[in-house]
């Protein structure tokens, strides 16, 4: 596939992309060999090739959804620098 010299000026618009003649001209050329590439992907035969795991297929492991580290104010709270009763003391922000 081979692209027009204003189709690329399109695209170098959407881009916010300033191109001279000769850069055009060269990002033409690129662009068509990309493409060339790309319709070569659509030669390969992939009909006996089973779909990959991305696709939807993928069960994700789950774990069991339970409390491993709970009720341990006391331990946490022996952490803080100041406390009062069960809550942390900060210096006042605001006054």
């Amino acid at each position: 596939m081979s692209l027009e010299t204003r189709t690329v000026r399109r695209i170098a618009k959407l881009a916010r992309i300033g191109l001279s003649d000769q850069e055009c001209e060269a990002m033409r050329q690129e662009l068509s060999g990309i493409l060339g590439w790309v319709e070569q992907l659509n030669e390969v035969d992939i009909t006996d090739v089973p779909p990959m795991i991305g696709t939807g297929l993928a069960v994700p492991r789950l774990r069991e959804d339970v409390v491993t580290d709970g009720d341990k104010r006391d331990a946490v709270l022996a952490n803080a620098p100041d406390s009062v009763g069960p809550y942390f003391t900060v210096p006042k922000v605001v006054e």
